[in-house]
């Protein structure tokens, strides 16, 4: 379970050339491993999100660079928040996790989530489709994946993936956890309560006791135990020692960018941002709603390693970690 992950969200950075981004990414998850993280997440796009970037600025294909990941790590669980389950064959998804849980001696995770990112599949030539396609697609993936995962054998003749009999040899080394990202009420939750050992929401903070009621109303409806079930919420964060090196980080990422004073403020409204106490008290009133733990990133300053270690420390008032977590 996820008591605290770290999200690499953004691989533009300050001072970087393209030949060092990988560097700083492997700087970042050992940093995060060594603060105390227990999971380390990158994003499963293609193109920089709106919001954080242009389209243009670098991104790394999510389970090449999480492989790569575990040959520099040795305790985080490594996964994809969350991966988009429209990129991929659900047959090869799982043989890529499976691979990532052998070459990372046991410490995979499946996060997996409809897609939404109409640009990317339009621009890359990957299915869109509807709304409904999506999450009827993420159904079926589940029913392949999961049961592949678990070594066994799989027959489904769906309406969008047909795999007969299907085979995973070698099968995982760990129970792969399955976490589902997302926060729709209808689809989402429900599929969690169904399928998943984790949820990881989006969306506003204040959501969150509804969110809570509305999966603990889909456990109800199937008969399973509510509590079998962790839920996590990504958390954007802009965080330094004092407000006067945070504004100092972002101007130092605003020219990197090309971003105006009107970039500037719009990041500084969007994201958790300030000094430790003003963001450990909107994370405390989050976990306080009913949050199991904190998934985290830093899309702003996560290259200074300072702040990844400053961030784990705030957390950590809030949410100690075990005697486990901390040996």
């Amino acid at each position: 379970m996820t008591r605290l992950g770290y999200q690499i969200p953004n691989f533009t950075y300050p001072g970087h050339s393209n030949q060092e981004i990988f560097k700083s990414v492997i700087a970042q998850a050992k940093a995060a491993e060594a603060a105390g993280y227990d999971r380390v997440f990158v994003m499963d796009h293609f193109y920089q999100l709106p919001g954080i970037g242009r389209p243009e600025e670098p991104m790394f294909e999510c389970y090449t660079l999480l492989s790569a990941l575990a040959q520099q790590t040795e305790k985080v669980r490594l996964s994809g928040l969350v991966t988009g389950n429209t990129y991929r064959n659900p047959a090869l998804l799982a043989k890529s996790v499976t691979t990532l849980d052998h070459v990372s001696g046991g410490r995979a995770t499946l996060g997996i989530g409809a897609g939404w990112f109409e640009r990317e599949h339009v621009d890359l030539g990957f299915e869109f489709g509807t709304f409904t396609d999506r999450f009827e697609k993420l159904e079926e993936s589940l029913q392949i994946i999961i049961p592949m995962l678990r070594n066994q054998r799989v027959s489904l003749d769906g309406k969008h993936y047909r795999v007969t009999e299907a085979i995973n040899s070698p099968p995982p080394i760990s129970s792969i956890p399955i976490m589902i990202g997302g926060q729709g009420e209808k689809k989402t939750l429900r599929m969690v309560a169904q399928y998943a050992d984790e949820s990881n929401l989006t969306g506003d903070n204040a959501a969150i006791p509804r969110k809570l009621e509305v999966l603990d109303a889909h456990c109800q409806r199937i008969g399973r135990d509510r509590s079998e079930i962790k839920v996590t919420k990504l958390q954007m964060i802009a965080v330094a020692p004092t407000q006067e090196e945070l504004d100092a980080d972002f101007r130092s990422m605003a020219k990197v960018k090309g971003w105006t004073e009107t970039h500037i403020k719009a990041a500084q409204g969007a994201l958790i941002s300030g000094d430790p106490d003003t963001v450990g008290e909107i994370l405390q009133n989050a976990v306080a709603s009913g949050l199991d733990g904190l998934t985290v990133d830093l899309p702003v300053n996560g290259h200074n390693l300072e702040r990844i270690e400053l961030l784990a420390q705030i957390v950590d008032q809030i949410i100690p970690p075990s005697q486990d977590q901390e040996a």
